[in-house]
């Protein structure tokens, strides 16, 4: 009997899923896409995620829409992946993999895949297009650390942003600092924020103490980035020789 229940539920699932996403696409393609990006996803998922809720078959469904937003990815059907990813976290708000994986689709490969779109003549067109998807991966994190905020992964995942598709080294080492503080965070999230920072214009001091602080911790800390930073900013602030570290030898 549960094993019925559980077959019609996700019938009823897939269902749900592919009708809005067919008479959303199909006619309209990419274009009419971009213009639809702002529109309020919840509201078309509150039937389905009632459904799921009082089911109690939420994590189920959550993992067929997580398995079925990778297949779009592959096909580079951005426009499924975004409502998949949406209704996946929507049914589980608390699966750190869920939000993580649907910012790099979005802000890494899609955002990528609209710059380059050769269906677009346009460059203007294209850079919006990227932009949207940007702030629709960074939206993901942000919500997914509203939901999660003792989780350093994703505040790093929200760094790695802002460093390498924004060029904000100011919020890059903002959000490394956040993860570093975390039960679990990776070690170099600490030295990562101090990196981020002595590239700030007006807070290299503030920089320069917090990598001398990790040099000063030992051995361990004292990488090759590091010293290459510190020496740097020793050059930078016209730190006096007798403060400066040793030359590596």
């Amino acid at each position: 009997m549960i094993r019925s229940v559980l077959v019609l539920l996700i019938v009823l699932m897939l269902g749900a899923i592919k009708l809005p996403i067919e008479h959303s696409f199909s006619a309209t393609r990419q274009a009419r896409f971009r213009d639809r990006l702002d529109l309020n996803f919840r509201e078309q998922l509150s039937q389905l995620g009632f459904i799921a809720a009082l089911s109690g078959f939420r994590s189920i469904v959550a993992d067929l829409l997580f398995i079925q937003a990778n297949a779009a990815w592959e096909r580079n059907e951005w426009g499924r992946v975004l409502l998949l990813f949406r209704q996946a976290t929507t049914l589980q708000p608390r699966a750190i993999l869920f939000w993580d994986m649907a910012a790099w689709h979005l802000a890494w490969n899609a955002s990528t895949a609209a710059l380059n779109d050769p269906a677009q003549p346009r460059l203007a067109l294209r850079i919006k297009a990227q932009r949207e998807f940007l702030a629709l991966g960074r939206d993901f994190l942000e919500r997914g650390i509203e939901n999660n905020p003792g989780q350093p992964r994703l505040y790093e995942t929200l760094a790695r942003l802002y460093r390498e598709k924004y060029h904000d080294h100011e919020r890059a080492s903002e959000f490394f600092a956040k993860a570093a503080v975390l039960p679990g965070a990776m070690s170099y999230d600490r030295r990562f924020a101090a990196y981020e920072l002595s590239q700030v214009a007006g807070r290299e001091r503030e920089a320069y103490g917090r990598l001398h602080g990790l040099y000063d911790a030992g051995e361990s800390e004292r990488l090759p980035t590091l010293i290459s930073r510190l020496k740097f900013l020793e050059e930078k602030l016209d730190i006096p020789d007798s403060q400066r570290i040793p030359d590596e030898r």
